[in-house]
């Protein structure tokens, strides 16, 4: 009788459905040659799609839903209409960029694999971060030097 959380998915009675562990073959194959450097390309570029796809979250969709949120406020009157069409829109979108995110992240493992190499973890998890700590930063930069406060000592509007 199997009892381990690791074993059945965390439940004592049982495994949930769709929660065996990922069990890969053995040691896959090298191609050739060129084979292998179509697939570093394609690895390579689905990378920076992933990164294109991170890097939206901080700019492009907030601003596009902030957009949208203005026009539904400017159509309905509504403030309120707009901002739950602004942050409804945002969160959906950025739900729809994870899942497009991990889709990206299993088909890079593939690709990888494809290529002879033992992938058995995608990149989505360091993207993600260093994607996360860039934003911050190029969005601190912006809030504090480029739109800042401004200077507390001279003019308003030197």
């Amino acid at each position: 009788m199997k009892t381990d959380p690791t074993d059945t998915g965390g439940l004592f009675v049982g495994r949930r459905p769709g929660t065996r562990p990922v069990r890969y073959r053995g040691l896959p194959e090298r191609g050739s040659v060129a084979r292998q450097t179509v697939d570093r390309f394609i690895s390579v570029f689905i990378q920076l799609l992933m990164i294109l796809v991170n890097l939206s979250f901080w700019g492009p969709l907030p601003l596009a839903w902030l957009w949208v949120a203005s026009q539904v406020q400017y159509w309905t009157d509504n403030v309120f209409f707009g901002i739950v069409a602004g942050f409804a829109g945002l969160i959906a979108s950025l739900l729809i960029g994870l899942m497009i995110l991990k889709r990206l992240d299993h088909t890079w493992i593939l690709v990888r694999r494809a290529a002879g190499y033992d992938q058995r973890q995608g990149r989505m998890t360091v993207i993600f971060a260093v994607c996360c700590v860039l934003g911050t930063i190029g969005f601190t930069f912006w809030l504090l030097i480029i739109a800042g406060p401004g200077s507390s000592v001279g003019p308003a509007n030197g």
